[in-house]
């Protein structure tokens, strides 16, 4: 099944979040190597900084998102500190534009 998380971050978590920054990213390239991640990216304040976190993601079930977010460094530091978890349909663009892979 396909997820959106939503996560905002706590206040003032942009130095934990920067220094925890390099785990987050070897995690979430993993789980892109193995099809979980789909896509993402940080949400941005008005003035261009960092303040949470949008993923798009593919899990079997529920509880094997659960046990992402039970590792992931942002969830587990309290970084992302309200997380909000979605059902989620991506499109299949290659079958909407009409073209095949």
């Amino acid at each position: 099944m396909q997820y959106v998380i939503v996560a905002r971050d706590a206040p003032s978590a942009l130095e934990r979040r920067l220094a925890a920054r390099g785990t987050h990213m070897e995690g979430i390239r993993a789980r892109k190597q193995v099809g979980e991640i789909v896509d993402g990216g940080a949400i941005l304040d008005e003035d261009g900084h960092m303040v949470g976190s949008i993923v798009m993601c593919e899990f079997p079930d529920r509880a094997s998102l659960d046990a992402y977010l039970a590792d992931e460094i942002y969830a587990r530091e309290k970084i992302w500190d309200d997380i909000q978890i979605y059902p989620f349909r991506r499109v299949d663009w290659s079958a909407l534009m009409g073209q095949t892979v």
